[in-house]
């Protein structure tokens, strides 16, 4: 905004030298090439006549609005079938087998380490499901987010792959057994209400929770990544989902866990959503601070033009959509997610059953 500025007051133009500073760190420009474009065009071309300074004074404010200015972070959801290769989808079969394989052998049985600790827990809690699911909650927020803050300095010691599977290999076994003492639990506790049973709750509940995985899914948007197929990266997405909300996982977290608990009325289902929410109202804070510390300007650039509550910079016109914005969701990712979730919908009963027979 400096440039625009000295136009305003009829101040010389900036000499070529001056031109050909880069707006960003070039670290943050090395992280990600389509950066460069962006820098390019923030910066200004040559030095100019009065006659063209005065013109560019009455245009300053609508050449910087977000209609007009490029992409400084990454096209989210992309897919291109000619670059996918099938070793490397093989090869991603492979690992997630072998890590599931291994997860079923060592965390449930016949070593069942998830008994011990699920026992360890219930034995600070004095078996209260209450407490026992905020415990359980708790301890993985604290690993889970703890190996993601610790990210850039243990990738630069082991690798991006290898700091990836440790993380794997801690979080897994901790969210399975959140999900599953949650779903033997769920209506354990005091009963606040019942309205399963109202009509146009039940078309309600699953509409919202449909809803909500499109927000859930943009955690990460290339699947290789999660099992280190491809090198795992910190990404500064910026279409898509991110139009409407720069934390979609929050907001889809916050939809599935109003739909849900409405649905089961619980005080258990109330200490799990209350739980889940504060992880990711924290790592609204924490995503933020990360991508802040890997990408600078740029973040800045993105935050500038998105926002934590979804709609608010396209109501107050810091995001303004494309003409063809649904196209940004006309995507194989998407496509994918789709299915997966009426997968899951229709497996409901498939998981109920397998948690109840682990007793947890």
């Amino acid at each position: 905004m400096a440039l625009a500025a000295r136009l305003r007051v009829g101040v010389h133009a900036p000499s070529t030298a001056e031109c050909r500073r880069s707006v960003l760190p070039r670290p943050t420009l090395a992280s990600n090439p389509s950066l460069v474009n962006w820098a390019a065009a923030k910066a200004p071309c040559r030095p100019t006549s009065s006659r063209v300074v005065a013109r560019a004074s009455s245009e300053t404010d609508a050449s910087t609005s977000a209609s007009t200015a490029p992409l400084v972070g990454e096209d989210s959801a992309a897919f291109d079938l000619s670059k996918q290769s099938l070793q490397s989808w093989g090869l991603f079969t492979v690992l997630l087998s072998t890590v599931l394989g291994a997860l079923y052998l060592v965390w449930i049985q016949p070593a069942g380490f998830a008994d011990d600790y699920l026992a360890a827990l219930e034995s600070w809690t004095s078996g209260n499901p209450e407490a026992t699911m905020a415990l359980i909650l708790l301890v993985f927020a604290i690993a889970h987010s703890g190996l993601a803050g610790l990210r850039p300095y243990g990738e630069k010691v082991i690798g991006a792959r290898a700091y990836r599977v440790i993380f794997a290999l801690v979080s897994l076994p901790l969210a399975l057994v959140s999900i599953v003492y949650f779903i033997n639990h769920r209506y354990d506790g005091v009963a606040l209400w019942d309205v399963r049973d109202v009509p146009g709750v039940h078309s309600l509940v699953w509409i919202v929770n449909f809803i909500s995985f499109y927000f859930l899914y943009p955690s990460t948007f290339n699947i290789l990544e999660v099992a280190a197929v491809d090198e795992p990266k910190l990404h500064l997405w910026e279409t898509g989902i991110m139009r409407i909300t720069r934390h979609p996982q929050m907001v889809g977290q916050g939809l599935w866990c109003a739909a849900h608990t409405l649905w089961v009325g619980s005080s258990v289902m109330l200490v799990a959503s209350a739980g889940l929410m504060a992880h990711h109202l924290f790592g609204c804070w924490h995503g933020d601070r990360r991508l802040k510390a890997k990408y600078g300007d740029a973040f800045e650039a993105v935050k500038a033009r998105t926002s934590v509550l979804p709609f608010a910079a396209i109501a107050d016109g810091r995001q303004q959509l494309p003409a063809d914005y649904w196209k940004e969701f006309l995507r194989m990712p998407y496509v994918a997610i789709t299915i997966l979730t009426l997968g899951a919908y229709w497996a409901h009963p498939i998981m109920q059953s397998a948690a109840f027979n682990l007793h947890w």
